[in-house]
């Protein structure tokens, strides 16, 4: 990361969760034209834009969780792309924080893989507001775990105006692969989902042997698996292993290279050879989750220190499901049951990050 110089800060001292930023947020030069737009520390909505600048145009990849902060990067781009507007943009997945900043962008060309169009239909600005009011009901009932469940639900969206969000999903749509020329240059989307979500995608330059690697790859910050099956999570790291990339933007965290490749590939074995195990014994998802976070294994792995440890919940609710034979995704009140297990389990780890979110 400290090989990349920032061209243009947004000046913040503390992260979106008010945490001490691990590198400057704002506008990375990356080489050959193509740059990062970089936001610390990969928690909540804190994810990782790209641009490519070509002759005349420009492709841009990721748009953000609301309407101010992808304004904030576009108003920055602004001395890039005055002369090479941004012509296409790209949505790695349908996860709120990739696109929910489509609407400032309604003349450009936006792409994405079909399966990620299709969940974006159903991905909308509501939901978040929804989880935050319903947390604000939780804060008051003053009943077991209620208050706790409550901030976090609360706190997840807190630096974000879902209010403001037109939801707009991309335009048009591919399966598989698919080979872009912008302003001279070839992009290559390579489809990897479902993995993280159902429809993933890689944004590869071979110019600047560059890869967006979206939610594939969280640096620092714990990933998560809302669709899986886990299996295909490896063979999207195999992919990723496969191309010549020399610098890697991940979806959420520092810019990294294949070493960061290993560290994720190393959190999911462990986490999928933990989550086995459990399921043997007959232990439920919640009782696996809490239990492998607790474990001293966990504890004695780099990656207990990650932001948002907790996740672990969800993954693994995903690894049981498909364990059980169902490739089905949960529906919205499994799903909120699942999150309110994983407040449960934020507030057993005080010393994490994001602190803000763990009522101590």
């Amino acid at each position: 990361m400290d090989k990349f110089k920032c061209i243009a800060e947004t000046g913040r001292s503390q992260t979106r969760f008010a945490e001490t930023p691990d590198y400057t947020e704002g506008l990375y030069e990356l080489g050959q034209n193509s740059y990062a737009w970089m936001v610390p520390n990969g928690s909540w909505g804190e994810a990782n834009a790209g641009l490519i600048v070509g002759e005349d145009e420009s492709l841009l990849v990721d748009t953000f969780w609301d309407v101010r902060t992808t304004r904030e990067m576009l108003d920055a781009l602004k001395p890039l792309t005055g002369g090479a507007p941004i012509t296409t943009l790209i949505n790695t997945h349908a996860d709120g924080d990739h696109f929910f900043g489509n609407q400032l962008l309604p003349e450009v060309d936006s792409l994405t893989t079909q399966a990620s169009y299709d969940e974006m239909l159903e991905t909308k600005p509501g939901a978040m507001i929804l989880l935050r009011r319903i947390g604000k009901l939780l804060s008051l009932l003053p009943l077991g775990s209620n208050p706790q469940v409550g901030h976090w639900f609360q706190g997840m969206g807190a630096p974000y105006h879902f209010e403001e969000v037109v939801h707009t999903p991309a335009k048009r749509t591919f399966s598989g692969q698919m080979r872009l020329a912008v302003g001279g240059r070839e992009i290559e989307l390579i489809e990897v989902g479902p993995a993280h979500t159902l429809g993933d995608l890689l944004v590869f330059v071979p110019d600047a042997k560059l890869l967006f690697a979206s939610d594939i790859l969280f640096i620092g910050s714990t990933p998560v698996i809302w669709a899986g099956p886990i299996e295909n999570w490896f063979k999207a790291l195999d992919k990723i292993d496969s191309l010549k990339a020399e610098i890697i933007v991940p979806g959420h965290g520092p810019i990294t290279n294949k070493d960061g490749v290993a560290q994720v590939r190393a959190y999911w074995t462990f986490v999928d050879e933990q989550t086995r195990e459990r399921f043997r014994t007959g232990m439920s998802a919640t009782e696996a989750a809490f239990d492998i976070v607790h474990s001293e294994g966990f504890k004695q792995r780099p990656f207990a220190n990650w932001n948002s440890p907790e996740r672990m919940m969800t993954s693994v609710h995903t690894i049981y499901r498909h364990l059980h034979g169902r490739t089905d995704q949960p529906t919205a009140l499994n799903l909120l049951k699942t999150l309110r297990q994983q407040a449960i389990l934020a507030h057993t780890l005080p010393d994490a990050q994001p602190a803000i979110m763990r009522k101590k």
